[in-house]
C-alpha cells in the first residue's frame, strides 16, 4: 500500500508528490487527464521561484525562455494613466518570475515527479473516496480509467490536488463561496499582440473598464493570454445569448488600450469560461487527507496568486504527510498549523484584492459601486493583513498598489492608525529601553508548544500566538523562558535579576542583558509585547 495517493497532476499535485517521493515514500499520483493540457493561469510570483529551485526544475524553466515577468502594469485607481510596480523594490533576490504556457510548465513538473519515482497515471479519473464506514477516516480513492475500467487504490493520505474540481470538498460539503467578487472570467489567446512600451514590455497588464476588468499576459512564440473578469450574475445570459467568443470580444471593444493593443492580433482557439470563482473550504485537514491548491481554496486572479497558492500549499503538505508519518503526535496539531497558515496566506490575496477592488474609481459602473462595499469579513485577517502591509517600504507592491486608488474612509484610518503606531513603538526602542520599564503582553497573547512549519518540516517548537497571528510566531528556548517572566508586574531590571540567578560572571550577565533587551524590543514593535509602563 502506498504511502499518499494525489489527487491531480498540476502544479500543487506535481509537487506535493515529488517531495514527498524524495523522502524516500511511496507516492501514486492518479490525473484524469493526458498531459500536456491546456490550463489557464501563466503569470507566476516571484515566491514561487524558491520553490521551482528546491524542486530542481528553475533552470529547466529558465531555458524554456519563457517572457520574464518583473512586475505589473495597470490602469486602476483614481485615473486612467496607466502604472506600475516592480517585484525588485522588495524582492532583491528573486527580481522576476515568468509568463509560463501552461501546458509546458505543468508537464515540466508532472515529468519531474516520474523521475523522482512517483507512480504517475494519467487518464484516471479519480470520482469518490474509500472510507471506513465507522470511523470516516478516509484510506484511498476509485478511480476510473479511459478504458472504462474502475479500480482503487489505498493509502495512509489522501491529498486532494484536484484544482477547482475539489473532490473531496464537494463530496463532503466543505466548500463556502466568497459573496464579495462573484465574478467570472472568459479567456482565450491571441497571437500578434502588441506588448506595452519599454521596459514594461513583458509585464501583465490589467485594465479595468465599466463592467469589469482585463488581463493581458505575454506568452512566448508571439501569444497573448486575454481574459475578462465580470459579474457572474449579470454575465450568464448574455453568453447564453451569444456565446463566448462574442462575448469576449465585446468586452474587450469597451477597453481603451486592450482593445488597441488586440487590434492587430488574431484570437486562436474559442473561448473558455470559467465559472467557479471565489470560494474557501470549512476544513482543509482531516483523518487521512488532507486538501491543497484549488481543492482547498481559490481567490481572484487579480494578483496572480493562484500556483503560488498552489506550490506553497504543496510543499506544506508534503511536510505535513511527513510530519505525521515520523511522529504520530504531530498529526492532529500539524494538520491544525498547515490550515492557519494556508489561510493566512490565502487571506492576505484575498484582502488585498477586496481593498483594491473597493480602491478603483476610474469608473463609476454599477460593478465598480458595488464594490466599494466591503462587507463582512474576518476582522483578524483584515487587521493582521494592514498590520502585515503597514509595515512594508512605501514601495513594497501591495502598498504601491492600494495607494494608487482611493480606499474607504474606515481602512484609509485603520493603515494610518498601524502605521502611526509602528512609528511610536520604532522611536521608542530606538531611545532605548530603561530598567524601570514594565513590559505587558497583549491580552489576547499566550505562549504554548505546538508545531510550527521551518525548513520544510513541521516541527515542535515554543510558539507566542495572538489574535492577528494565530499560527504563533515561533521562539526560541531564550525568548520563550523571557516571555514567562513577562507578567505585566515585574520590570525589565526584575525580570534580568530573574533570568540570571545564580549566574556569577559578569560577562554572561551582560550578554543576557543585551539579549534580553533586543527580544523586548522586538516583541514590543511587533506588537506581541502591548506596552511598557514607566
Amino acid at each position: 500500500m502506498p504511502d499518499a495517493v494525489v489527487i491531480g497532476g498540476g502544479p500543487g499535485g506535481g509537487t506535493a508528490a515529488t517531495l514527498l517521493a524524495r523522502r524516500g515514500y511511496s507516492v501514486v499520483l492518479l490525473e484524469r487527464e493526458i498531459f500536456p493540457r491546456a490550463h489557464v493561469g501563466e503569470s507566476l510570483l516571484p515566491a514561487s521561484m524558491p520553490v521551482l529551485e528546491e524542486l530542481g526544475v528553475l533552470g529547466q524553466i529558465e531555458n524554456e525562455n519563457f517572457p520574464k515577468k518583473y512586475g505589473a502594469t495597470m490602469v486602476w485607481g483614481r485615473d486612467d494613466t496607466p502604472w506600475s510596480w516592480y517585484f525588485r523594490e522588495t524582492n532583491r533576490t528573486y527580481p522576476y518570475a515568468y509568463q509560463v504556457s501552461r501546458p509546458r510548465f505543468d508537464q515540466i513538473l508532472l515529468d519531474n515527479a516520474k523521475s523522482s519515482g512517483v507512480d504517475v497515471r494519467e487518464n484516471c479519473n479519480v470520482f469518490e473516496t474509500l472510507s471506513d464506514s465507522e470511523s470516516g477516516a478516509i484510506h484511498g480513492v476509485r478511480y476510473r480509467r479511459d478504458s472504462g475500467i474502475v479500480e482503487s487504490v489505498e493509502a495512509d493520505f489522501v491529498m486532494d490536488a484536484s484544482g477547482q474540481s475539489a473532490l473531496l470538498a464537494r463530496s463532503m460539503n466543505l466548500r463556502t463561496w466568497d459573496t464579495f467578487f462573484q465574478n467570472l472570467a472568459v479567456y482565450g489567446y491571441y497571437r500578434g499582440a502588441k506588448r506595452l512600451p519599454s521596459p514594461d514590455e513583458t509585464n501583465i497588464f490589467i485594465e479595468s473598464y465599466g463592467l469589469g476588468w482585463t488581463w493581458t499576459i505575454p506568452l512566448k512564440d508571439g501569444l497573448a493570454s486575454v481574459g475578462a473578469i465580470v459579474d457572474s450574475e449579470s454575465a450568464q445570459a448574455m453568453l447564453a445569448d451569444i456565446g463566448p467568443d462574442e462575448f469576449l470580444r465585446q468586452q474587450i471593444s469597451q477597453t481603451a488600450r486592450t482593445n488597441d493593443m488586440l487590434s492587430d492580433a488574431e484570437l486562436t482557439g474559442a473561448p473558455r469560461v470559467v465559472r467557479d470563482w471565489s470560494y474557501t473550504t470549512n476544513r482543509m485537514v482531516g483523518d487521512g487527507w488532507i486538501l491543497l491548491g484549488d481543492a482547498a481554496c481559490f481567490v481572484d486572479p487579480l494578483f496572480s496568486s493562484g500556483v503560488h497558492l498552489a506550490l506553497m500549499s504543496a510543499v506544506m503538505a508534503a511536510a505535513y504527510v511527513h510530519g505525521a508519518k515520523t511522529d504520530p503526535t504531530l498529526r492532529v496539531p500539524a494538520g491544525q498549523v498547515y490550515e492557519q497558515l494556508y489561510r493566512k496566506e490565502y487571506a492576505h490575496f484575498r484582502e488585498l484584492a477586496s481593498l483594491f477592488y473597493a480602491s478603483n474609481r476610474t469608473e463609476e459602473s454599477y460593478y465598480w459601486q458595488a464594490r466599494r462595499l466591503l462587507g463582512d469579513t474576518n476582522v483578524g485577517a483584515r487587521e493582521s493583513f494592514i498590520r502585515a502591509v503597514a509595515g512594508q517600504p512605501p514601495r513594497g507592491y501591495e502598498r504601491s498598489a492600494l495607494s494608487r486608488g482611493e480606499l474607504p474612509s474606515e481602512i484609509s484610518e485603520m493603515f494610518a492608525s498601524v502605521a502611526s503606531d509602528k512609528r511610536l513603538r520604532d522611536a521608542t526602542v530606538a531611545m532605548g529601553l530603561s530598567l524601570n520599564l514594565v513590559p505587558r503582553l497583549a491580552g489576547e497573547a499566550k505562549l504554548e508548544r505546538r508545531p510550527i512549519f521551518a525548513e520544510g518540516e513541521f516541527q515542535w517548537s515554543a510558539v507566542l500566538s495572538s489574535a492577528t497571528r494565530p499560527e504563533g510566531t515561533p521562539l526560541s528556548n531564550f525568548v520563550a523562558a523571557l516571555v514567562n517572566l513577562v507578567d505585566g508586574k515585574r520590570n525589565i531590571g526584575q525580570i534580568l535579576d530573574r533570568f540570571t540567578q545564580g549566574v556569577e560572571d559578569s560577562e554572561q550577565i551582560e550578554q543576557a542583558h543585551e539579549s534580553m533587551i533586543n527580544a523586548i524590543s522586538i516583541l514590543y514593535v511587533d506588537g506581541a509585547i502591548d506596552s511598557l509602563m514607566g
